[in-house]
C-alpha cells in the first residue's frame, strides 16, 4: 500500500491536481473572506441596545428587516419588477433572434451590431429621456417603469445570446418542420424552445444580474414608492449607520442570486459551451 501511495503521489495527475489546488485558493480566499465578513457582522448588534451590547451575537438585525415595511418592500419589488423583465424580454427576444439568425435583410448586421453599442451605452444617458416618457404614461414610482427601463438594456443582450444558440440549430430542422405542417408558434414552442433551453437560462441569468443590482434607473423613476433592494441598502447609510442590518439586507440580496445560480448551473455550464461551439 505504502508503495502505491508513492506511485500516487510521483504521478503527473497527482501533481496537476494539487497545483490547480493551489492556483485556485488564493481566488477563493479573496473571494469568500469579505462574504464570511458580511455573514459575521449580519449576526452582530452594531448600535448598542437596551438589552443588547454592541458586538454580541443576534437576530435583531433580520428581526429588524421583516419588522420594517419598507424594507420588506424593497425586496418584494425588487423580486418583482427582476421578474417582470425577464417574463417581457424573453418573448421579444426569441423571435428577434431568431429573425437575425435565419434571415438576411439590408443592415442586418448593422443592426445586429448597434446592440452591442446599446450594451456599453451607460444608464445615466438614458435617464432623462425614459424619464419624461414614462412620466406621459403616469408609470413614475411603479415595479413596471423599471423593468421597461431595463429592457432597455437586457433586450440587446438577450437576443445576442440566443442568436448563437439558434444558430447552432440546423436549419434543416426548420424545413422539415415546416413541411411536416408546423407553425412558426407551434415549431417555437415544441421544438425550437426544448433545444435552445441553455441559451434561455444564460439570457435569463443576464436579466436577472442586470435588473437585481441596477440603481440607477431605480433611483430616478422610484421617488416614494417601488423602490428596490439596492435603493433600500442605499437609504440604510446615514449619520448613524447600522452597519449590522445593512450586511443582514446585503445577505438576504444574495439569496435570489445565489438560488438561481444552483437550479440554472448546469444549464448556464451547457449553454456557455455551446455557445463557445458555436463562435468558433
Amino acid at each position: 500500500m505504502s508503495n502505491d501511495m508513492q506511485t500516487n503521489s510521483g504521478s503527473p495527475y497527482f501533481k496537476k491536481s494539487h497545483l490547480k489546488g493551489l492556483l485556485i485558493a488564493p481566488y477563493l480566499v479573496f473571494l469568500i473572506l469579505p462574504l464570511v465578513q458580511v455573514i459575521y457582522l449580519s449576526f452582530q448588534s452594531t448600535l448598542p441596545r437596551e438589552t443588547i451590547a454592541a458586538g454580541d451575537f443576534t437576530w435583531i438585525n433580520y428581526l429588524n428587516i421583516f419588522e420594517s415595511p419598507t424594507l420588506t418592500s424593497a425586496i418584494l419589488n425588487s423580486m418583482t419588477y427582476v421578474g417582470l423583465n425577464i417574463v417581457i424580454t424573453l418573448p421579444l427576444a426569441l423571435p428577434a433572434a431568431y429573425a437575425f439568425s435565419r434571415f438576411s435583410f439590408t443592415g442586418d448586421k448593422h443592426l445586429f451590431l448597434s446592440f452591442i453599442a446599446c450594451l456599453i451605452t451607460p444608464p445615466v444617458v438614458l435617464v432623462l429621456p425614459v424619464f419624461q416618457l414614462f412620466a406621459s404614461f403616469d408609470l413614475i414610482n411603479t415595479t413596471l417603469s423599471i423593468a421597461l427601463a431595463h429592457c432597455l438594456f437586457n433586450l440587446p443582450i438577450s437576443i445576442w445570446v440566443l442568436e448563437s444558440f439558434i444558430s447552432a440549430v440546423p436549419r434543416e430542422l426548420d424545413e422539415t418542420a415546416f413541411i411536416d405542417g408546423y407553425s412558426l408558434p407551434r415549431f417555437f414552442i415544441q421544438i425550437l424552445i426544448p433545444m435552445i433551453t441553455p441559451g434561455l437560462a444564460v439570457a435569463a441569468f443576464f436579466c436577472f444580474m442586470f435588473s437585481w443590482i441596477e440603481v440607477v434607473f431605480a433611483r430616478i423613476l422610484t421617488v416614494t414608492n417601488g423602490k428596490p433592494i439596492s435603493m433600500a441598502i442605499y437609504s440604510l447609510f446615514g449619520f448613524r449607520t447600522d452597519f449590522g442590518l445593512i450586511m443582514a439586507m446585503t445577505v438576504l440580496s444574495l439569496i435570489p442570486g445565489l438560488l438561481l445560480i444552483y437550479f440554472v448551473r448546469n444549464h448556464i455550464a451547457k449553454g456557455v459551451s455551446v455557445a463557445a461551439r458555436s463562435s468558433k
